[in-house]
């Protein structure tokens, strides 16, 4: 499957979570052809499941590229869940706190889409996110390169 031809800044967003894990991780990897790639890995304390975790990685990485004044992204993910729950979201009440802080955030782009890619697509923020969740203590890291000690542990594989 190939992604769809949408132009511009993409920022693919993923989130970890593993039962019984103190943390969950998030990742986020942004690409804009031809310019450099920012990209942010950090954990939190375990989240209450694995959506709630994708959700959360979806609002840190809006908030990223707000502040690193993005102002048209496609945010992509492998979580079908998250993107039919940001569509329909009358139809998920415990989440509404989540879905109001998106909408919010929306406000703030001129152009923002939330769509779904398969995981083969988004292996790079997978990876991000799972090799920040397993770290022992907290992380958040931000820039356009992982640090040695990270890129040691990152399970990407090209």
């Amino acid at each position: 499957m190939t992604l769809p031809s949408i132009p511009g800044r993409w920022c693919f967003t993923d989130g970890s979570w593993k039962e019984n894990d103190i943390f969950s991780g998030q990742g986020w990897l942004s690409t804009l052809e031809g310019f450099d790639r920012p990209l942010g890995a950090r954990n939190v304390r375990a989240c209450l499941s694995p959506l709630h975790v994708e959700i959360e990685a979806l609002l840190w990485a809006m908030e990223c590229m707000k502040n690193l004044r993005q102002f048209q992204v496609t945010f992509a993910t492998d979580c079908s869940q998250l993107v039919k729950m940001v569509s329909e979201p009358e139809e998920w009440p415990a989440f509404a706190n989540y879905l109001e802080d998106i909408k919010t955030l929306r406000e703030g782009f001129t152009r923002s889409e939330i769509i779904y890619v398969p995981r083969t697509q988004n292996s790079r923020a997978d990876s991000l996110a799972r090799s920040v969740r397993k770290q022992s203590s907290f992380v958040v890291h931000m820039d356009q390169d992982l640090p040695k000690w990270f890129t040691d542990q990152y399970e990407y594989v090209v």
